[in-house]
């Protein structure tokens, strides 16, 4: 199950006595930071979680699984995600 912002914002505002609507501001804050870095084509590294990088995608051919025509799908840039190593172990 997946853990919705309402919650997240719930769970932080317990877990550090701070009030909700603090907290809705620094996640909305958060959230435009790693927007403005990624867009700047900077690394973030979030600490204890992992870090996030823009990466180019090439454009590559395709196939329709329907009809089996060929297609062009075009470059475009993804965001990677790769986990800390303190995440990694806390899941395994």
């Amino acid at each position: 199950m997946a853990i919705t912002k309402d919650q997240l914002i719930s769970d932080i505002a317990e877990a550090t006595d701070a009030p909700k609507a603090s907290v809705r501001a620094v996640l909305e804050q958060l959230s435009e930071i790693v927007s403005d870095a990624l867009e700047n084509g900077d690394e973030l590294t979030l600490p204890g979680i992992g870090k996030l990088k823009v990466s180019e995608r090439p454009a590559r051919t395709g196939r329709n699984p329907q009809t089996g025509a060929a297609i062009e799908i075009a470059a475009k840039k993804v965001v990677k995600f790769v986990p800390a190593k303190a995440l990694t172990d806390a899941i395994n």
